[in-house]
């Protein structure tokens, strides 16, 4: 990872954490608290640095939002119980800072970067960053040219995906979003793993990890996790934290898989932040900040100048309505999506991905045209199945009419049986092409 250096040959976070140390201590205090914010005077400091709030309990950090006449609007990255008028306050000088490193791997970090798994500590074992960096400019990303494998048939074969590529899985409610991730986590050829849980139960967080990880899949991965029950500020930190983690390694010239659980619950959590500092609501109740922050977000996955971050980001659509707001807005920002359809998970169809209506943008760039020949194939029969569905059910459709319905007929259980595959079966992308040659020329 390349570390930026000041001119006195110092890492430039070392010598920041240096100064923020021998800068004179000035102590504020908290002159009001509502709703997720509070107010501050008596310090400065600048909007994304953190205070430090000492209510006589614990220490509670806290992000500048916005700046006055003399007065911070601060956010707290913790819950405000106990906090007083009047309660001294600290300026830190930093911004939020996470740690990034090998020493990650295996490891289980909260919304804020701090390790929550029991493990040891990372102080010395890894270099600290600003969450804020610099997203790579449109013409130094390298094009998406390589395949990366998931080891799902149904995705390495009929929605392709490239290193550097952001696809969005879209669902409602337990649909299986959860399941496919894990699937992918362990199928994929990636260097390394980051997956952000972001606004998720509690309850799922441990079996996440136990049972759709395991040992296996976590040996190269990176888990960050903010439940629903943490402060908004938090959540949305947490789905950054993640990203800056995965930024750190691409930096290093690794191919890395970022999947974050859930993008909707993110712009969720920008709403409650927005709508707490006085942004009027807009579409939906989100207000603007929700649609400027969903494109910095992603925008920071793809290629750069060396390694990849290809992104996975579930979008849980409300109602199984795939037009709303959030669903709308992250399906125009990134290159592809993958539709998993209720329909199919409630006849145990695993996993439930409509391949007609899922899409990658990159698929010509990744796979070579033979082979494109053949996925395509395999639609046109999808396709022509299904137009004449309802026909068949009723029995209004003749064979003979249409040699192509004729033939999906004829091949619709060996297709059935290639994009089912059940949850611990992970299949070489060659051997699935294989597969799919098989059907397309019987």
């Amino acid at each position: 990872m390349t570390t930026a250096t000041a001119p006195s040959g110092l890492p430039s976070a070392l010598l920041a954490r240096a100064r923020a140390a021998a800068r004179p201590q000035v102590t504020g205090i908290v002159t009001g608290a509502m709703g997720l914010t509070l107010t501050v005077e008596g310090v400065v400091a600048a909007v994304g640095d953190l205070v430090e709030i000492d209510p006589g309990t614990r220490p509670l950090l806290a992000e500048v939002v916005a700046v006055g006449n003399g007065r911070l609007t601060c956010m707290p990255l913790g819950t405000l119980s106990g906090v007083v008028a009047g309660a001294p306050v600290r300026a830190t000088g930093l911004p939020l800072q996470v740690p990034v490193g090998e020493a990650l791997l295996g490891r289980v970090l909260d919304g804020l970067g701090r390790p929550v798994d029991g493990g040891p500590p990372l102080a010395a074992r890894v270099s600290w960053v600003d969450l804020a960096s610099e997203t790579p400019h449109a013409l130094a990303r390298t094009r998406v040219q390589e395949p990366l494998t998931f080891g799902v048939r149904a995705l390495d074969t009929l929605v392709p995906c490239g290193k550097g590529q952001r696809l969005g899985i879209f669902a409602g409610s337990g649909v299986g979003k959860s399941s496919l991730l894990a699937q992918i986590t362990r199928g994929t050829d990636a260097d390394v793993r980051v997956i952000g849980l972001i606004g998720e139960r509690g309850r799922e967080v441990r079996e996440f990890i136990e049972e759709n990880l395991g040992p296996e899949g976590m040996a190269r991965t990176v888990v960050v996790v903010a439940t629903s029950d943490e402060p908004p500020l938090v959540r949305l930190k947490a789905a950054f934290v993640a990203t800056r983690i995965a930024e750190a390694f691409r930096d290093q010239g690794r191919d890395v898989l970022l999947l974050m659980d859930s993008i909707t619950r993110t712009a969720m959590a920008q709403r409650e932040v927005g709508l707490s500092a006085g942004e009027p609501p807009a579409t939906r109740g989100y207000p603007p900040s929700v649609f400027a922050m969903m494109p910095q977000l992603l925008e920071k996955a793809g290629t750069g100048a060396t390694g990849s971050i290809t992104g996975l980001y579930t979008v849980l659509v409300e109602g199984d309505d795939h037009n709303e707001p959030i669903a709308d807005t992250a399906r125009s920002i990134l290159d592809g999506h993958i539709v998993l359809t209720r329909k199919l998970a409630t006849v145990g169809h695993f996993p439930a991905i409509d391949v007609l209506e899922s899409i990658s943008r990159v698929a010509t760039a990744v796979v070579p045209p033979p082979l494109m020949a053949d996925a395509r194939e395999i639609r046109r029969l999808m396709g022509a199945l299904r137009d004449v569905k309802e026909l068949i059910e009723i029995g209004a459709y003749q064979a003979g009419s249409d040699p192509l319905v004729d033939r999906a007929r004829e091949l619709a259980p060996q297709i059935e049986a290639f994009l089912q595959q059940s949850m611990g079966e992970s299949t070489p992308a060659p051997e699935a092409w294989a597969w799919l040659q098989r059907i397309v020329r019987a």
